[in-house]
């Protein structure tokens, strides 16, 4: 896979605007510039990394441009993996058997996992977990829009890892090839994970297709609700996207989000056709001359309408993020209080 065939996870977070209520990050160019004359070389030497294909660590000299970006896009991807946990969350109580349970219940804790990883690796830039965590709480901060709608049967779950799963997955790849260290290391685990998530979904829509007619339609009808909106979930077309030029400068996106969409198409179509359902776009068809399937239009309303927090459960899935975090609080002091006394402990036997 060369570099201009490589791009980031769930871009329709990361292709946000920044907010307006953080200055500091607003009107960044897509090629940035050093800050003083003395910066100069070391504006150079991070250019001739780049262009190398090579990696920034975090003792490594930056561009102020370079690190808000990164601190925009990990967050935003730790967010996502954090607030993903919630759709499928509410069937592990319900799932069909023990075995789907205990596999369940896997996933959403390697989801928490990926979280964890990537709130780590943010934090090597000089961001605290609070402050990430403070921005998603407070609206400031944005995830995947597409965690905010339900999951209203079990279909839901495997459609979720077959097709949102299977999107991240085409993101995610190419983030062990990006330019942040600390970024790429991480990916490497969370994309072995997210292919066992891809995986066991689509076997758990295959066993439901091979049962009664109501299964079948229960499968059929998750999938005509969550097409579009996985579609929607590699971000905006390129030319409306804001921060595509300078992900690409800096090694951090590689691939257009139409590139990316038109892949996953590519790959989805014989996919869905092994498991016998249908794909609901009348305009879905193979396209000889292009080598490609051409597709219908996406609602671009109903993806703004939600990533702005007026989704069917954007308030939900945010009151649910912040009560866990109030209620949690104890849990902090405890271990805080213990830590404290640990160090107590080990000044007053040195001394």
């Amino acid at each position: 896979m060369t570099q201009a065939q490589e791009t980031g996870m769930y871009t329709q977070s990361m292709d946000l605007p920044d907010d307006a209520a953080e200055p500091r990050s607003a009107g960044l160019k897509a090629v940035p510039q050093a800050l003083h004359p003395s910066e100069a070389e070391l504006q150079a030497q991070f250019d001739t990394r780049i262009d190398a294909d090579g990696k920034i660590e975090p003792r490594d000299w930056m561009p102020e441009a370079y690190r808000k970006t990164l601190v925009r896009q990990i967050s935003q991807h730790a967010h996502s993996e954090i607030v993903g946990m919630l759709p499928e969350g509410n069937w592990i109580s319900r799932a069909p058997s023990l075995k789907r349970k205990a596999i369940l219940i896997a996933k959403v804790q390697d989801e928490g996992g990926h979280g964890l990883y990537l709130y780590s690796a943010a934090e090597t830039l000089g961001t605290s977990r609070d402050q990430m965590l403070d921005a998603l709480h407070t609206g400031r901060a944005k995830y995947s829009s597409i965690f905010n709608y339900p999951t209203l049967t079990w279909a839901d779950v495997g459609v979720i890892g077959w097709l949102v799963d299977g999107a991240a997955i085409m993101n995610q790849i190419p983030l062990c090839r990006c330019s942040y260290g600390p970024y790429a290391r991480a990916m490497i685990r969370v994309c072995k994970e997210e292919s066992f998530h891809q995986r066991q979904g689509y076997e758990a829509l295959l066993v439901m297709m091979q049962g009664t007619a109501e299964q079948k339609a229960m499968v059929q009808d998750a999938v005509n609700r969550w097409w579009w909106k996985c579609l929607a979930m590699f971000g905006p077309p390129d030319a409306d996207s804001p921060h595509s030029a300078q992900g690409k400068r800096f090694g951090i996106k590689r691939i257009g989000n139409d590139e990316l969409r038109q892949k996953f198409i590519d790959a989805t179509v014989p996919q869905a056709q092994v498991l016998g359902v249908t794909l609901p776009d009348p305009e879905l068809k193979w396209n000889e001359e292009r080598q490609h399937h051409d597709h219908g239009e996406i609602d671009w309303d109903e993806f703004w309408a939600t990533v702005n927090g007026n989704g069917p459960c954007n308030k939900e899935r945010l009151a649910t993020r912040v009560k866990a975090w109030n209620d949690g609080q104890w849990v902090r002091d405890a271990a805080l209080a213990h830590a404290r006394k640990q160090q107590h402990r080990a000044l007053k036997e040195a001394a």
